[in-house]
């Protein structure tokens, strides 16, 4: 049997997180982003370097390493594009 428990003592619910859906609070889609957003967007890519020399390195080191991509990943590109619709042909 399970007992409810009382108000003596409990901690208030959390309030339904807006970013998770069902959780009570409805979400609205839309394709506009608040000004703030906007703001902390530009400053984040205002902060992020050009170019990050650990990313490239680890481009270099994939680029010259001769079991990459794997396999199976070549693999399931290759089944991928062989079974894609042709493009160029009108229907």
């Amino acid at each position: 049997m399970i007992i409810p428990p009382t108000n003596h003592g409990s901690i208030s619910a959390a309030a339904p997180d807006p970013r998770r859906p069902g959780t009570g609070i409805p979400r609205v889609a839309t394709d506009r982003i608040a000004l703030n957003q906007k703001a902390q967007l530009q400053a984040a890519l205002k902060e992020t370097p050009e170019v990050r020399p650990e990313v490239v390195a680890r481009g270099r080191d994939l680029a010259t390493d001769p079991a990459y991509p794997p396999l199976e990943i070549i693999n399931r590109l290759a089944t991928l594009i062989s079974s894609s619709k042709d493009l160029s042909v009108e229907e």
